[in-house]
């Protein structure tokens, strides 16, 4: 059976049927003024999976037209999370500015056609001649300026006689047309800036909407993916392509973005939290950043997966932040070895275990794979369980431990406690139980049985860790933005525990190796602030679900 194909691989499939096209190049176009978010990630997979399902090929470039926001930390920190992703661009790798001179001769080109004057409005009064979407704009004074004087202009704009913002360089299409886009758009304006990768050479620059059109026709790009915002762009997109007078002329084509629920995505937003030390970087856990989804956790095969799930469609929604989730639970959930973990340790002290005994117990390391084998884990008298494991007063169904309960420790004996001290503040800081050495696991008792299993490490021959757990780091319910317009954050985004204590197998982890947590949840080593003698744990995802996903 054929694999349901979504409306671009239609039209891509049309466009080879009828000759439009006798192949398939695609490209993803970041411009390098901050980090890729989810919804890039989205974009990157689309481009490189077609170009790969019709054994295209795939142009990695960078839309760098802008100066003002652009560094080469965006640039390195893009190229490291395309390729993390898995798409490769092997030596597809361009620049817009590799195409500035380029450009320029388009430019003056269009002026020589007539189709581009130099216009010296101020940008406000560019705005009010525009006009608005019910009413035509007007003609600017500046548009039947001669051939001849446009191109003196425009040369001089070059050349740097003209400050920022005196003149600009306008395409003579239509004010009154009904698309805003197409009322004699700016296709180049003067900005003192040095740039990236050309210096000081350039002091004039193209607008996105003219200098993207060229990008593509000059590397051969047949689709042109870009998400719905750019639809009423594209006449303008032909335009430019059409009055270039391009032999190969790609094709634009337009996808929903992905929204995703209870995350900030917007650059300018992210780069504030980051500005005003409220996350720790770009690649902060709490973002959806794709470097701080890989920071926290996330594999590339699980955000493959999200991707998929949500599908490609013309039409806008926003999925729910669980769903992204479940992803990378089912994606490791057969590929992390599992330990016991305490968080929040109070110590338990088995009275009637001998002192100076020591014994270890076989565990499975993943039971959803057997490939991974089995460990040693070892158990003494003084023992680390999580503080939410015990009551004093419990609840209803409360089935963990307490004044004369008996619980099993996981993989291990049966214990019940006997005592428990606390601190002159009133927290319980020891708690004392006896233990049945019958009950060995393993052993096949019989003779009774217990509700309540909890997880616990050796005091002995555990390690000291760091765990940091997680929240969204707004909260929609309350609405994501306050009425000032700034972001509703969660106090609670962020919670470090210094002093958790895991079991010695991971005493070894490097950054980014991915665990579960018994009873907890799947978590991945920090590679930012791990060291030698520090080891630091992302909560990446809880094992609790509140996603289903949808029957066929």
């Amino acid at each position: 059976m054929e694999d349901s194909k979504n409306f671009i691989e239609l039209i891509i499939d049309e466009d080879l049927e009828n000759g439009r096209f006798d192949h398939v190049q695609t490209r993803f176009p970041p411009e390098p003024n901050g980090y890729l978010h989810i919804g890039h990630a989205k974009s990157i997979l689309l481009n490189y999976g077609l170009a790969e399902k019709y054994n295209g090929k795939f142009n990695m470039r960078f839309d760098d037209t802008n100066p003002t926001k652009e560094k080469d930390e965006y640039v390195e920190a893009i190229k490291r999370d395309i390729s993390w992703l898995g798409a490769d661009w092997e030596d597809r790798l361009f620049f817009a500015s590799d195409y500035f001179d380029e450009m320029y001769e388009v430019a003056v080109k269009l002026i020589k056609k007539g189709k581009a004057y130099v216009c010296d409005l101020t940008p406000e009064e560019i705005r009010e001649y525009r006009g608005t979407l019910t009413e035509p704009g007007k003609n600017s004074p500046y548009r039947d300026r001669s051939v001849e004087e446009n191109l003196e202009l425009f040369e001089n704009m070059k050349n740097g006689m003209y400050e920022d913002g005196t003149k600009v360089l306008r395409a003579k299409i239509d004010m009154a047309s009904p698309n805003i886009n197409m009322r004699d758009p700016i296709i180049y304006r003067v900005a003192h800036m040095t740039h990236h990768r050309t210096g000081d050479k350039w002091c004039i620059y193209p607008m996105y909407d003219f200098a993207h059109p060229i990008e593509d026709a000059l590397e051969h790009i047949t689709h042109s993916i870009c998400t719905l915002e750019f639809e009423d762009h594209r006449p303008l997109y032909d335009w430019v392509v059409n009055e270039a007078e391009f032999e190969e002329k790609p094709r634009q084509i337009e996808f929903a973005k992905l929204y995703l629920t209870n995350v900030v995505t917007g650059k300018r937003y992210i780069k504030k939290l980051v500005d005003d030390g409220i996350v720790d970087g770009w690649d902060d856990p709490r973002l959806v950043t794709i470097s701080a989804l890989r920071r926290r956790g996330f594999t590339p095969e699980s955000l493959k997966m999200f991707v998929e799930l949500c599908g490609i469609s013309k039409s806008n929604s926003s999925v729910d932040y669980a769903m992204l989730e479940y992803c990378i639970r089912e994606d490791l959930k057969g590929k992390a070895p599992r330990v016991m973990a305490v968080i929040d340790p109070i110590k338990l002290i088995i009275d009637n275990y001998p002192e100076d005994k020591v014994e270890y117990f076989d565990v499975v390391n993943n039971p959803e794979n057997e490939e991974m084998g089995t460990r040693q884990v070892a158990f003494s008298r003084e023992l680390y369980i999580d503080r939410d494991d015990f009551m004093e007063e419990p609840p209803k169904k409360y089935f963990r431990l307490f004044p004369g309960n008996e619980v099993r420790l996981m993989n291990a004996y049966f214990v019940k406690c006997v005592d428990y001290k606390k601190d002159e503040n009133g927290n319980v800081t020891e708690i004392h139980c006896t233990y049945d050495p019958e009950t060995r696991s393993g052993s096949g008792f019989t003779g009774r049985k217990v509700k309540g299993t909890i997880h616990w490490v050796s005091a002995a021959h555990s390690v000291n860790a760091e765990v940091r757990l997680y929240e969204n780091i707004v909260d929609e319910e309350k609405g994501k933005l306050n009425e000032d317009g700034t972001l509703n954050l969660n106090p609670n985004s962020k919670t470090v525990m210094t002093n958790a204590r895991i079991e010695s197998s991971i005493r070894n982890a490097k950054a980014e190796d991915k665990y579960q947590f018994v009873r907890k949840g799947f978590f991945c080593v920090d590679s930012k602030d791990t060291t030698e003698d520090k080891l630091v744990f992302n909560e990446t995802v809880s094992l609790k679900s509140s996603f289903k996903l949808p029957k066929n």
